[in-house]
């Protein structure tokens, strides 16, 4: 099981990190999104992975730690302020650049760069 938990975490950040490396705004915005899932798994996964864990401390048994619950609940709502944020911000850049590249540049900068 923490194998499996371990390569997920692996895989969407290696996925995130790739899309962020593109040229364009929305696999930006993709590979973004991706990383604070990897991130959310891997706050989650700290502490520890325990089934049929008691919610409530009840004497000796075992019990579901609160605080990565709670750090996960907070990214959350963190990510999804950073997604719509991301968002806006390359909506904007296509509105004043005419373009959705990353490197900042407008459309008559690429082509005076072509001649």
């Amino acid at each position: 099981m923490e194998s499996l938990y371990a390569i997920t975490t692996g895989v969407l950040s290696a996925c995130g990190l790739y899309l962020m490396l593109r040229g364009r705004t929305f696999p930006v915005v993709v590979g973004l999104t991706l990383l604070s899932y990897a991130v959310n798994l891997f706050l989650f996964s700290m502490g520890g992975l325990t089934t049929h864990g008691a919610a409530i401390i009840d004497g000796d048994r075992h019990y579901a730690d609160p605080l990565p619950q709670a750090l996960v609940l907070t990214a959350i709502v963190i990510g999804f302020a950073m997604t719509a944020f991301a968002v806006i911000l390359a909506m904007r850049a296509r509105g004043d650049m005419g373009n959705d590249h990353v490197d900042g540049r407008t459309r008559e900068d690429r082509e005076e760069g072509r001649r």
